[in-house]
């Protein structure tokens, strides 16, 4: 597959997900289909970064939907909010919201290494592992 359509099934899926027509499984099985090994979400300038093996990277960006952070990282709401979407109750735009409202400034989706960190504003991580 050539870059440019590698880049559109990347932005396919990105609208996709901004819009909660799609599950996290399903994003990130697309992503592996291109062979995107990593992906940043930065909320607070609303943008997607996805790297490649080849250090390649591609940006994409989101419309402001009213973010509201807190000041404090809640672990435990950002887990609460991570168990909602793998039972399929808590799709991607509630997802943000949850997790900006428990602290979270972004988070690392490592594809490769089935796992995602979870950041608040004065260094906090929570670790979450995909499920088996």
């Amino acid at each position: 597959m050539n870059a440019n359509n590698k880049h559109e099934l990347i932005h396919q899926t990105f609208v996709a997900s901004q819009a909660g027509s799609i599950h996290f499984g399903q994003v990130i099985a697309a992503l592996m289909s291109v062979d995107v090994e990593s992906y940043f979400v930065d909320y607070r300038t609303r943008q997607v970064t996805y790297y490649f093996p080849s250090d390649e990277t591609l940006q994409l960006s989101y419309d402001a939907d009213g973010e509201v952070f807190a000041q404090d990282f809640d672990q435990a709401a950002v887990k609460a909010a991570i168990v909602g979407a793998q039972k399929g109750e808590v799709m991607y735009p509630e997802f943000k919201k949850l997790t900006q409202k428990a602290g979270c400034i972004g988070y690392f989706v490592w594809i490769k290494g089935r796992h995602v960190s979870y950041l608040g504003r004065n260094g906090e991580t929570h670790v979450e592992h995909f499920p088996n």
